[in-house]
């Protein structure tokens, strides 16, 4: 057995004084120990030097020094601290400079330097032109063709290749785009987030109908990007995270129907069997294995209401049980079976007529600007935040638990009524393990009766996260899970019902409990009861508005009244904030409160970081920074607090401004937020749209966009991209850049 790094000062030592320190109480050792410490640091230091030397490797500091060395230009520190890592852009600039003037260059130059998928189009080739007889190219210069769909689907996008006449307005300042100079650099926003084995939604109404959100939301599925293989392809549809169109998915599968039919191997881009774009489960009656239906049997079709004065339909349609086709050798037709209808533009899926599974599970990706609310995004920061202590209790959560052990459970309220039974003091965890839907109410109110409660000195953290087994110690017997090893990334559990807590430590308690929720998806209400709790932090964690939102009770007894409780909401998204007066604090960073036009927070003393508030606030004290209030603010002591680089509509009442918008009463007119949508569910939630105005889009005090998004730090990476097309853009063309979503 090796020895351990922190005894080999001590074992160079001869036997002999060894022998003697044991017999004096071993202070030689304690003095190595401390020189072993340093000896570490200094060890790592010195293979960080070495690690620096390479772009690859080096820490993220250094990546500016570097790229000073090769004269890269408009390395930006702020968008560095945004989130995003400048490396690929230094990294590649050789490779840039020997294919510079190129679409393939300006396009992976747009995706480095901003971090967002990207496409260059050169403009000029989709002019319409007379072709000379002795040189056609085909497919250019054409009219548009009627019977091509998936054509007409393109129209206008980055991918479309219908002719246009010319169009003489300058394209950097985003008019025109069909002319001989002119380049466009379209870029995708918004993230594509995968998730497996979701249970899907039950539409109200006739059986058979379902929604590939948990929530119920009709909402477009995404493309997960498959990756280029070279510098020098364009990105093409698939490569990038795009929302789904009906055409092409439609077209592959009917194309893979045939070539089963004619005996051959189907091609697949969207369905390939090692990652398909979307797959669907279902178990056909109650205790039947969980089955996945074959690509081959889905059918794409559009499952939308029809526009308004028709009135909404009863049933929307069903597909057929069977599809035929006719061999390309000739022969009788073949059937092929048909299980699923699927609709990606709406997110929706139907079953043929009288065909009800027990249980349905769906995989698929949704979109959103950022890493925000509850995601399958890598979040393990905030949980080595919260578990700074060592956790001595764990149980794991998951629909289907394995057999023979003791360390999973198949609902959270069995979890919670485990943990119930813990003494006070105890660091526990309750890890969900799946994506699938909880309906259960943790409100008291059931049998046998459970709420969260959260003794004196305990630290209770419930996180999506998965929870690696590990062999056993000697080889021997079934598999161990060891507390405090999570893996929080690539899982969204939905739990459906309201929530209660309760903080049940004694009024003079030194340390009352604490409660971390983290990745968690939860559509109902959490409510705070009565009593003496520390510490409520929502970290990653959504509270669906119109659905949920946070409740703050106060007793009227001592030790009832939570005065010692700070609600902290850390990148999280919620409904309306309703806390009451006694509490010591509400603090918000990088969040959204969505009170749905109405009462968004009614709270004490508040502190507002980058977030954005949809609905009018109340409170008694706010300290705001780099945020956006959709709403009207009052603020009862405006003696005290301030409020810094934020927009507030007219006829707040706030503490002192510093910067703040709108300016005067007459900008009030044209300074105001406009958002791509302000309906949770929809991929631009509360992203800011692009004509919003500019004292709002680089408001904050970074020069970066006020309210959440300001996480994304848009203004930094398009700032990086505008300087590095002067040195890469060949002379007398024009770029714009363009959002597609």
């Amino acid at each position: 057995m090796s020895e351990p790094p922190a005894e080999r000062l001590y074992n160079l030592l001869p036997a002999l004084y060894r022998r003697r320190d044991r017999a004096q109480g071993e202070p030689l050792r304690a003095l190595l120990l401390v020189l072993e410490e340093q000896l570490q640091a200094l060890e790592e230091d010195i293979a960080g030097l070495y690690e620096n030397w390479f772009i690859e490797t080096c820490a993220e500091w250094v990546v500016p020094y570097i790229g000073d060395l090769l004269r890269v230009r408009g390395l930006d520190s702020a968008a560095a601290a945004g989130g995003f890592s400048q490396r690929a852009y230094v990294a590649n600039t050789l490779a840039y400079r020997r294919r510079k003037g190129t679409a393939a260059v300006l396009e992976q130059l747009a995706r480095d330097t901003t971090a967002w998928p990207a496409r260059a189009v050169e403009f000029f080739e989709l002019l319409t032109a007379t072709q000379h007889v002795n040189h056609v190219r085909p497919g250019k210069g054409g009219t548009v063709s009627l019977h091509n769909a998936n054509r007409l689907g393109l129209l206008g996008s980055p991918f479309e290749s219908t002719a246009h006449t010319a169009d003489v307005r300058h394209i950097d300042n985003g008019r025109g785009r069909y002319d001989i100079p002119h380049v466009g650099l379209f870029l995708w926003r918004l993230g594509a987030y995968p998730l497996a084995q979701v249970t899907a939604r039950a539409v109200a109404g006739p059986p058979g109908r379902y929604t590939f959100s948990p929530l119920g939301i009709s909402a477009p599925l995404f493309n997960v990007p498959r990756t280029e293989a070279e510098i020098t392809q364009l990105a093409a549809e698939e490569n990038v995270p795009a929302p789904l169109r009906r055409r092409p998915l439609y077209d592959e599968l009917e194309a893979w129907r045939q070539a089963l039919v004619d005996g051959r191997t189907p091609r697949a881009v969207y369905f390939d069997p090692e990652r398909p774009v979307l797959q669907v489960f279902v178990q056909a009656t109650p205790g039947a294995a969980l089955e996945a239906i074959p690509s081959e049997e889905l059918l794409i079709c559009n499952l939308s209401d029809p526009p308004p004065p028709a009135p909404p339909p009863t049933d929307w349609r069903r597909p057929p049980v069977s599809k035929s086709y006719v061999p390309s050798a000739g022969g009788a037709p073949v059937a092929r079976p048909i299980r699923v209808a699927v609709d990606p533009v709406t997110g929706r899926l139907a079953f043929p007529a009288g065909t009800a599974p027990s249980r349905v599970e769906v995989s698929y990706a949704y979109g959103f600007p950022g890493d925000l609310g509850g995601g399958p995004y890598d979040r393990r920061r905030s949980v080595e935040a919260a578990l700074a202590r060592e956790v001595t209790w764990q149980l794991g959560v998951m629909h289907d638990a394995p057999a023979g052990q003791n360390q999973i459970v198949t609902t959270l309220s069995e979890a919670v009524r485990r943990w119930n039974e813990q003494p006070p003091g105890t660091t526990g965890v309750i890890t969900i393990m799946d994506s699938r839907t909880y309906t259960e109410g943790l409100t008291g109110a059931g049998l046998p009766p459970t709420i969260v409660r959260v003794p004196q000195g305990s630290l209770l953290l419930i996180v999506a996260a998965s929870w690696p087994a590990e062999g056993p110690p000697e080889g021997i017997g079934p598999p161990v899970r060891r507390s405090g090893r999570l893996a929080p990334t690539g899982l969204r559990p939905h739990l459906l019902g309201d929530i209660a807590v309760e903080g049940t430590a004694p009024s003079q308690a030194p340390e009352p409990g604490t409660l971390v929720l983290d990745g968690l998806l939860i559509e109902g209400r959490l409510t705070v009861r009565a009593g003496n709790l520390g510490g409520l932090r929502l970290s990653h964690c959504t509270l669906v508005p119109g659905a949920g939102g946070l409740t703050v009770e106060a007793g009227a007894g001592p030790g009832q009244q939570n005065e010692r409780l700070v609600v902290s909401l850390d990148r999280a998204l919620s409904g309306p904030l309703v806390v009451a007066g006694t509490v010591r604090a509400l603090q918000l960073r990088e969040s959204i409160v969505d009170g749905a036009g109405a009462l968004a927070i009614d709270a004490p003393a508040v502190a507002v970081q980058r977030s954005t508030v949809l609905g009018e606030s109340r409170m008694r004290e706010l300290d705001a920074g780099n945020s956006l209030f959709a709403g009207t603010v009052r603020v009862a002591r405006r003696q005290s607090g301030c409020v810094r680089f934020c927009y507030l509509p007219p006829g707040s009442l706030a503490p002192r401004r510093y910067r703040c918008q709108p300016v005067t009463e007459a900008a009030a007119l044209r300074v105001r937020p406009q958002f791509t949508s302000v309906r949770y569910g929809q991929p631009g939630y509360c992203q800011l749209a692009p004509t919003c105005p500019p004292e709002i889009r680089r408001g904050a005090e970074d020069e970066g966009e006020m309210g959440v998004y300001n996480l994304v730090q848009q203004e930094a990476r398009l700032g990086l991209l505008r300087t590095a097309l002067q040195e890469y853009l060949r002379v007398g063309l024009e770029a714009g850049i363009f959002f597609v979503t």
